[in-house]
């Protein structure tokens, strides 16, 4: 298969083959946290392969991503070093 890469996956190295979003909505978790702290948290995929050949046990084809988080914090005034 053309275009194929190798990728580990439970111990394994695999067939796989990249996979382009055409559409993606990355929205941002928000944690209000007890000292009046607002984090945000969004993780953005960077990369998606389909592993070849490799199913889980609805029949569904196993998708593997790589991503990486951005954090944001927003803090009270009494909590930032003056």
């Amino acid at each position: 298969m053309p275009n194929t890469i190798k990728v580990q996956f439970q111990g394994k190295e695999c067939d796989a083959v990249r996979v382009e979003a055409n559409q993606a909505n990355e929205h941002w978790n928000q944690y209000l946290l007890d000292d009046g702290t607002m984090l945000k948290l969004k993780s953005v995929a960077t990369d998606i392969v389909r592993l070849i050949g490799v199913y889980n046990d609805d029949g569904d084809p196993v998708y593997v991503i790589k991503s990486g988080n951005i954090v944001t914090a927003t803090c009270p005034d009494n909590l930032k070093r003056k």
